[in-house]
C-alpha cells in the first residue's frame, strides 16, 4: 500500500466508521475474550499434542506473529477453520452487558458503520445482541472468512474490506484495541482510535503487548470510554 499524508486529528470529515469487535465494542474488563483464549489453549493441545503450558506459549506466539492463532494453525498445522471457529466461540456471552449509550452514540454517527473483525460473523452477532439490538447499526460485519483467513494486521485484510465497500480511507476512521491493527489504517489515511482498558487493568491471560500504548504516530486518539468518546464528537 502507498503511504498517504497524515490524516487530520479531527473526525468531523469521517463518513465511514470502522470498528473492531473484541475488546473494542465491549470492555476488555468483562473478560469475554478470556473465555475464548482458554478454549484456544485446549484446541492447541489437541492439535499439537504438546503439554498445556507449552501449547499455550505457542498459542500466544501465533497470535503475536500471525495476527490470529487460527492463521498460525492454518499455516503450520492445516487445521479446518470452520471447526476451529465453532469450537472456540462456544462461550457464555452474558458478561457483555447491554450498553444503550454506546448503541445510541454509534447510531448518531453520520455515514456508514462497519465491523472489521478477526472473529466470525456468528460471534459478532452474539456480542451485538447482548449490547442491545446493535446488529442493525452496521452496514456489514467483515469477518475472518471475508478476509480469506488473512487477518488484521496484514494489509490484505484491509485491502479486501476497502475494495468490497468502496471505502475512501481519507474519510474513514478505524477503532481497535490493538495498536498494531492501527498501522495500516494510519498509512492509508484513516483517523485511528485505540480503545484501551482502564489504567489498572491486568489479567494473567493477557500478554503485555496486547495492552501496549506506545504513543506512536499511527495512533491519533486513545480512549477507555468508547461511548463517551463518540458522544463528545462535534
Amino acid at each position: 500500500m502507498n503511504a498517504s499524508p497524515p490524516p487530520p486529528r479531527t473526525l468531523s470529515h469521517v463518513r465511514d466508521w470502522v470498528f473492531d469487535l473484541d475488546n473494542t465494542l465491549y470492555p476488555r474488563e468483562c473478560n469475554l475474550f478470556a473465555q475464548i483464549d482458554l478454549l484456544i489453549s485446549d484446541y492447541m493441545v489437541g492439535v499439537t499434542r504438546l503439554p498445556y503450558d507449552a501449547a499455550r506459549r505457542l498459542q500466544k506466539d501465533y497470535y503475536r506473529d500471525y495476527g490470529t492463532t487460527l492463521n498460525g494453525l492454518m499455516q503450520l498445522h492445516d487445521v479446518d477453520p470452520d471447526h476451529y471457529l465453532s469450537t472456540v466461540h462456544a462461550i457464555d456471552y452474558t458478561p457483555v452487558a447491554p450498553h444503550d449509550a454506546l448503541v445510541a452514540a454509534i447510531r448518531a454517527l453520520p455515514g456508514r458503520k462497519f465491523i472489521l473483525t478477526n472473529g466470525d460473523v456468528g460471534h459478532a452477532r452474539s456480542v451485538l445482541g447482548r449490547l442491545g439490538d446493535a446488529d442493525r447499526l452496521f452496514e456489514d460485519i467483515f469477518d475472518i472468512r471475508a478476509m480469506s483467513y488473512r487477518p488484521k494486521p496484514l494489509p490484505e485484510a484491509y485491502e479486501a474490506f476497502f475494495a468490497m465497500h468502496g471505502i475512501d480511507t481519507q474519510k474513514a476512521a478505524m477503532f481497535d484495541d490493538l495498536e498494531k491493527n492501527l498501522v495500516v489504517p494510519h498509512e492509508t489515511g484513516m483517523v485511528t482510535v485505540q480503545v484501551v482498558a482502564g489504567e489498572d487493568f491486568a489479567h494473567d491471560q493477557v500478554d503485555p503487548w496486547e495492552l501496549e500504548r506506545t504513543g506512536g504516530a499511527h495512533v491519533h486518539h486513545v480512549t477507555a470510554d468508547l461511548a463517551g468518546f463518540l458522544t463528545r464528537l462535534p
